[in-house]
């Protein structure tokens, strides 16, 4: 794939995370998979719409500004800046409406012309401290 067809499906699945759309997000056959979930990776249609069904109620994503991207064959590994609030809980923390700010890698894999696995890295020690200061 294309640099440019492999961002077109980014930029969908990415629309549809800010639009709290989780059918949006999943839109193909994936392995989804945040690092540190307990739960581990989820498998499949339905596990990763769990996943993300959880996600809209937790976290509403503000803005993600994109600081560096590379492309290979197969592959996208992009590292964000990303602003949100929390409404619900972010690793296992309250969020009671904090608007919080943290770092985020996403390595995007493809198959077929579709995202095929997404594995996402975040700053947790950011979130957590954020979530976890006085107000």
């Amino acid at each position: 794939m294309t640099p440019a067809e492999m961002e077109e499906l980014i930029e969908a699945h990415m629309s549809a995370e800010e639009r709290g759309d989780p059918e949006g997000s999943v839109a193909d056959d994936i392995e989804h998979d945040v690092v540190g979930d307990p739960n581990g990776p989820k498998h499949g249609i339905p596990a990763a719409l769990d996943f993300y069904r959880q996600l809209c109620k937790d976290f509403r994503a503000e803005s993600e500004e994109r600081t560096r991207t590379y492309y290979s064959d197969d592959a996208v590994t992009m590292e964000n800046v990303m602003t949100g609030t929390v409404p619900g809980a972010m690793l296992g923390i309250p969020g009671g409406g904090r608007r919080i700010t943290f770092r985020i890698l996403h390595v995007f894999e493809f198959r077929d012309g579709r995202i095929s696995r997404e594995n996402v890295w975040l700053d947790g020690a950011a979130v957590a401290a954020q979530l976890t200061a006085p107000a």
